[in-house]
């Protein structure tokens, strides 16, 4: 696996079942959280699967089954780095960022990360199986963060959540910070609406939000000198949703 610097991140295999998929998982703790995943729809590997860094920058995945591309850089890559945020990244040679999995969330956003204006996060099936589930949180271009079922219209009659915050800016962003404090920015920087108030101990504490596998999103914290699960701070649903 590709290690941070600090050690808390890694890309590479992890297990899923019997096989293994690709991704960005935190390696720092006992419970493995996995926070990205590479082309999660496809069919997972065996443990002689491999990874390819191409001459012209691509990384590719070579299995039984021939090669995929994990990620493709819109420029030539000279070099990769799995951060000490949970970026990984490809470089060109000056040194500049040319593809980063921050941009392509799955069902995450870590601290530093945002959740861009017509992007949105699709749930996983389950805790252990994070193919693409049954529910999504999508940054609408109007301002509003909703929630609907996957494959819907983007429309109030399937939404199962919304903050209220359409008609209040475009090119919104859903915006997570070190401090657990989760909030909406419009594209002139104007605060839509503060989801929490943050100022959460960031000594030895991580914070994540991810629109788990019950169609609730929710921000989790994690004390990195402690053993045990995650400990949820704030959701958007005291109920399950029903799909």
């Amino acid at each position: 696996m590709w290690l941070s610097r600090s050690g808390l991140y890694a890309f590479g295999f992890y297990k899923q079942g019997n096989d293994y998929a690709i991704g960005i998982f935190l390696a720092g703790i006992p419970e493995k959280t996995v926070v990205w995943t590479a082309n999660r729809d496809e069919p997972l590997v065996s443990s002689n699967a491999t990874l390819l860094f191409e001459t012209d920058g691509s990384l590719l995945l070579q299995g039984t089954g021939g090669r995929v591309v994990i990620a493709a850089s819109i420029g030539a890559a000279s070099s990769a780095s799995m951060l000490n945020s949970g970026n990984f990244v490809l470089y060109n040679s000056s040194q500049q960022i040319i593809w980063q999995s921050f941009d392509y969330p799955t069902d995450t956003i870590l601290s530093s990360q945002r959740l861009l204006a017509g992007q949105q996060l699709l749930s996983s099936i389950s805790e252990s199986d994070h193919s693409t589930g049954i529910f999504r949180l999508k940054m609408q271009s109007d301002g509003n963060l909703v929630q609907y079922p996957v494959d819907t219209p983007d429309t109030a009659p399937y939404a199962y959540y919304a903050s209220g915050t359409n008609g209040w800016g475009d090119k919104g962003t859903l915006n997570l910070d070190a401090d657990g404090y989760l909030y909406l920015l419009n594209g002139t920087g104007y605060n839509m609406k503060n989801l929490t108030n943050g100022g959460y101990t960031t000594t030895e504490t991580i914070y994540l939000m991810r629109i788990d596998a019950d169609g609730i999103f929710r921000l989790y914290s994690h004390n990195l000198k402690q053993s045990g699960d995650w400990s949820i701070r704030w959701s958007s649903s005291s109920d399950k949703v029903r799909s």
